[in-house]
């Protein structure tokens, strides 16, 4: 099977079958739970099934900790991928990434890993960011036909507790698959003409097209501190957006990059830090991949970031 697939350098040819989604994102992502790793480059491939979609999908990924790619997809049978995902306790509407069971890890051991040429491997075909599809062309600045007036967002650093927060997705209608399934907040996003941000005129809000690698926050408020000194886009006042922000350009389903995000934005940020610490402990994320919002400790790796300024000052 690996014959087909491109492995980078640091991945061990094998699987990882005790590698869940839940346990690969603590190790490897925002949670930073290193123990388990023998070094910081180490990668490893685990087989999982995504149910955001209409039917259930089975994917081959590879992780490590500042890289996340998918090699292939399995077209296994969809009852047993149903099956897995009933046997780990969870509805088949439940929308969720779900490890594989004894009878589909079965299947795949001998139907595709040790088969060379197994006709249910899609190797999936790997794309250059440059090459990323940003979708139909935005509207020029001020060319959007937006109305107004704006809604003016909190912008400063907070700490929230759990209630706080879902009161504040609720009193906004932010979309968030588990707080808020039928919420909504309309954007109106225009070119800035630069390659590299964008402005909302519904909230007067300039955006990072792309924005800060896989990192801890304390590593990043200091690459925020260099990019300031720098004057991304040439601007000097590059922040964190609040969780009011951050929300703000969730979208209500996904995109064809497979994010609750317009396509205008890069999908190398699936999960992004925001400027609020949670009560009693941890940081405050979101998550366009699962489209929600969530809590997990700031430390090593961390997470991602797409800085945010006032749209009006220079």
């Amino acid at each position: 099977m690996f014959t087909r697939l491109k492995l980078s350098d640091s991945t061990a040819a094998n699987i990882e079958w005790d590698m869940t989604p839940d346990l690969a994102f603590c190790t490897f992502s925002a949670k930073g739970l290193r123990d388990d790793l023998s070094n910081s480059d180490e990668r490893v491939c685990y087989f999982f099934v995504d149910n955001y979609g209409e039917l259930p999908r089975l994917y081959l990924m590879e992780r490590g900790t500042r890289f996340v790619n998918i090699l292939a997809e399995v077209k296994a049978p969809i009852e047993m991928l149903n099956d897995a995902i009933i046997s780990h306790g969870s509805a088949l509407s439940s929308k969720d990434n779900f490890p594989v069971d004894a009878a589909l890890k079965a299947w795949l051991i001998s139907e595709v890993v040790e088969r060379e040429n197994s006709p249910f491997l899609l190797p999936t075909l790997q794309q250059d960011t440059e090459h990323e599809d940003f979708g139909v062309p935005l509207p020029v600045a001020g060319e959007s036909g937006f109305q107004g007036p704006q809604r003016s967002l909190p912008q400063e650093q907070c700490t929230l507790s759990d209630n706080q927060l879902e009161k504040i997705i609720t009193q906004w209608n932010f979309y968030d698959t588990l707080l808020n399934p039928l919420g909504e907040f309309t954007n109106a996003l225009t070119d800035n003409g630069d390659g590299l941000t964008v402005i909302d005129e519904a909230t007067g809000i300039m955006w990072q097209r792309s924005g800060l690698d896989l990192s801890s926050i304390r590593k990043m408020t200091r690459d925020i501190e260099e990019l300031n000194k720098k004057s991304f886009a040439g601007y000097h006042d590059w922040r964190f957006p609040t969780v009011e922000e951050a929300m703000s350009l969730m979208e209500t389903s996904p995109n064809a990059k497979g994010l609750y995000l317009h396509s205008c934005f890069s999908k190398e940020q699936p999960f992004i830090f925001v400027a609020a610490k949670r009560s009693p402990t941890g940081y405050w994320f979101v998550d366009y991949k699962q489209g929600k919002v969530y809590w997990s400790s700031g430390t090593v790796p961390g997470g991602f970031a797409r800085l945010c300024r006032n749209g009006a000052k220079r």
